[in-house]
């Protein structure tokens, strides 16, 4: 099984950008499903097939989140990046340009 693996401690708040070079899948796990899908027993995720890049996916909780890239079992490869992207906090003069 080849897949690319990435993993983040972040929460709802956040987000995790994905960059591909080509079509994927992009998962999001939580440990426990990361190791199922490890040893090919049923799992549960977030995202699914990305056709676009960038993909952005937010965790529906805090924790330690894996971000899997594959390609279903399609052969060749992908190459990809990805990132976390947090929000800002609103200061006073970003607050005012928004809220007036």
């Amino acid at each position: 099984m080849n897949f690319l693996h990435y993993q983040f401690d972040v929460g709802p708040t956040d987000l995790v950008e994905v960059t591909l070079d080509k079509q994927a899948n992009a998962l999001l796990l939580d440990s426990v499903n990361f190791q199922n899908y490890r040893a090919r027993r049923g799992f549960r995720y977030y995202g699914g097939l990305a056709k676009v890049s960038p993909v952005r996916r937010r965790p529906p909780y805090p924790g330690r989140w894996h971000l899997v890239i594959d390609l279903g079992g399609r052969g060749g490869t992908v190459r990809a990046s990805a990132r976390i992207v947090r929000p800002q906090p609103l200061g006073a003069e970003r607050y005012l340009a928004i809220y007036g």
